[in-house]
């Protein structure tokens, strides 16, 4: 037996039990009750501390369910065999430790994920749910089609081929939440044994899956034009993943030209396209490009869109059309996989869109959008001229800014970061490093105010 030198507050707000479950805790995880060692009897610890049995006995039970004590028939209670916890050598340093979610010092934070938040139709959106609620009620406690719900399927089928010119059934749409899903799901359907061939520089999310499923990869570097074709002609890839309405993150547009040549390359080649149309609805100058999927006769293009970009990111809904010998494989194969997006979520969005709602709303957004790029892009001039070297400024919500600087990309993100304005890297985004300095400045989520200020903050810190 040991003795207890417990005093417990019981004027403290925490439990009785609770203070005297954190002592025994403490002391067998320190080592000052040994494994083996008897814990006084719950009378007699009851009558040691002037406190109930029950109070007690709660205290034990908690141990004894966490591991830490075992009861034996007829003789008591004893501390566990328990292996040592390592003790943190050194804590963590100051730049390193992990932020609240507050913890932002960032006045102005030009990042490319983030959208015009002010602009959302809460009013709409609300009135769509309660209408979902009210005439679903019961089919919304139920698990709906793992392929998506046919009525979202539908409207977003109509709406591709009005707007972006995409040619595709209901049936050959997948619901799922975000790209890097449908990419696993992809890698699935193609099979192991595809290449896949990535723009270099490109979207570092999808490189990161590829990786870490095993996949290989060639990485296919860009001219004025997007992916550059005889590149990808001589390397092994059989599967070419491309963004041509909006190149990221390098902005530029391919021309019809380019997706001839690539079209022709997946014929030929007996391959497929992966077309990730992520922002393509937002072209600042004419109208939007259709897309690669509508030139496309021999189903070997495979369409990505999202509404994070058009609508918001928290709803994470994004959509797949396959070609119809995919749609087919799909459903042969992979129909078990459960629904990643709420089912609530998608008769909402349903109905936005049913209603009129979703064409107002990207009209509109077209509009703050155009005008916060002009924004950009004179405050950009009025405070550099030719210091920086614009570029993807045609489409989109985003721009990179090639800096005539001596400093390092991470030197100009430094400066940036002292006043407050916190601009991106784009080496992330390249399979080599790369020697010119470049950020990334995302100005969807920022205010017209809030753009030309922190460009004024830039002009302080970049010379």
């Amino acid at each position: 037996m040991f003795e207890i030198t417990l005093t417990l507050d019981k004027k403290n707000k925490e439990a009785l039990y609770l203070q005297l479950y954190k002592y025994f805790k403490a002391e067998i995880q320190n080592g000052q009750i040994k494994a083996g060692m008897k814990l006084p009897s719950k009378r007699k610890l009851a009558a040691h501390l002037g406190i109930g049995l029950n109070t007690v006995d709660t205290a034990y039970q908690q141990l004894m369910a966490e591991g830490y004590v075992e009861s034996q028939l007829r003789k008591g209670f004893y501390a566990a065999d328990l292996e040592p916890i390592s003790p943190v050598n050194e804590p963590l340093p100051v730049k390193a430790e992990m932020k609240g979610p507050h913890d932002e010092r960032s006045k102005i934070d030009y990042n490319h994920g983030r959208v015009d938040v002010d602009s959302f139709p809460h009013a709409v959106w609300k009135r769509c749910l309660n209408n979902t609620l009210y005439l679903q009620e019961r089919e919304m406690f139920i698990s709906g089609d793992p392929q998506g719900e046919w009525g979202i399927r539908a409207e977003i089928s109509s709406y591709l081929f009005q707007s972006r010119g995409v040619r595709c059934g209901a049936e050959q749409v997948i619901i799922g939440a975000g790209t890097q899903y449908f990419i696993h799901l992809l890698r699935l359907l193609l099979g192991n044994e595809r290449v896949f061939g990535l723009e270099d520089p490109g979207f570092h999310r999808v490189r990161q899956v590829l990786s870490l499923e095993g996949a290989k990869m060639a990485f296919i570097p860009l001219d004025e034009s997007g992916m550059n074709v005889d590149s990808l002609k001589n390397s092994e890839a059989d599967v070419a993943y491309v963004t041509p309405s909006h190149q990221f993150p390098s902005g530029m547009i391919m021309p019809i030209a380019r997706r001839v040549e690539l079209l022709n390359w997946a014929g030929g080649k007996k391959g497929y396209i992966i077309e990730d149309d992520y922002d393509g609805e937002f072209r600042h100058t004419g109208k939007p490009i259709p897309s690669l999927q509508g030139l496309d006769t021999k189903g070997k293009v495979i369409y990505l869109g999202t509404f994070s970009k058009s609508f918001i990111p928290t709803i994470r809904v994004g959509y797949m059309v396959l070609p119809k010998e995919l749609a087919c494989r799909y459903q042969e194969n992979l129909i078990g996989y459960k629904q990643t997006v709420s089912r609530m979520i998608q008769e909402t969005l349903c109905l936005f869109m049913k209603n009129g709602h979703w064409e107002r709303h990207l009209n509109k957004m077209r509009t703050i959008y155009r005008k916060k790029n002009k924004v950009l892009l004179n405050a950009i001039e009025e405070n550099f001229h030719d210091r920086v070297a614009v570029i993807g400024e045609k489409s989109g919500l985003h721009v990179l800014l090639k800096v005539k600087s001596s400093s390092s990309e991470s030197e100009l993100i430094q400066k940036a970061a002292s006043v407050g304005v916190k601009v991106h890297p784009t080496s992330v985004y390249h399979s080599k490093k790369v020697k010119e300095p470049t950020v990334l400045i995302g100005y969807g989520g920022l205010t017209e105010k809030e753009i030309e200020e922190g460009i004024r903050l830039l002009k302080k810190v970049w010379p």
